[in-house]
């Protein structure tokens, strides 16, 4: 399970850029499954819950991908100083701000194959469990993505409010692993429906 921050830019939707949604942030809490396809393992990932500042973007999501997205202000802090960098989220739950941010060296570098960075990142496929005989599948498609050495962290959020009291032993539980990626351009492709 991850918890997950990033930064939309240049966001468009079915070929159109939105005006007022092209940029953006989203914190997300996911955990990762396998799908076995014609002899072949297809590594996805399934998101629990998906926090983003804009209304709009919460009632696309929920309405045509039967997504889980909630609204809530947000901001972002990205700073670079010398050989270090600091990427910071924020959102504002009931008037108190959570927060999730890690120091970071400056300099990128390739993730090794197999490497549990790599189990991370290289995840190409979305499903999400529409009832209990449907699940939709979309594939997201992006190059290889390197990785910083992560100096420090902090996390400061509340899973109890935020997803449920069944996740609330996370706000006491110490990450196995923190990574900072550098991401990339990609693409969501057109959704299907499996049938259990």
């Amino acid at each position: 399970m991850s918890l997950v921050g990033f930064l939309f830019k240049d966001v468009k939707l079915l070929g159109l850029s939105i005006p007022f949604h092209k940029t953006f942030e989203e914190v997300n809490l996911r955990f990762y499954v396998r799908y076995k396809e014609q002899g072949e393992w297809k590594r996805g990932t399934v998101f629990i819950s998906e926090i983003v500042p804009k209304a709009a973007i919460s009632f696309v999501a929920n309405t045509l991908y039967k997504e889980h997205y909630s609204t809530m202000p947000m901001r972002h802090n990205w700073s670079q100083r010398n050989d270090q960098q600091v990427i910071g989220y924020d959102w504002k739950l009931k008037k108190e701000w959570q927060h999730l941010s890690v120091k970071a060296s400056a300099s990128a570098r390739e993730i090794p194959v197999g490497h549990f960075n790599e189990f991370i990142t290289e995840h190409y496929w979305g499903y999400n469990k529409v009832n209990d005989k449907k699940t939709t599948e979309y594939e997201v498609t992006h190059p290889r993505w390197q990785d910083y050495e992560v100096l420090d962290y902090t996390i400061k959020a509340d899973f109890g409010k935020l997803y449920g009291e069944a996740f609330s032993f996370l706000s006491n539980t110490e990450p196995n692993n923190v990574l900072l990626a550098e991401g990339s351009a990609i693409t969501v492709e057109g959704k299907r429906t499996i049938v259990n």
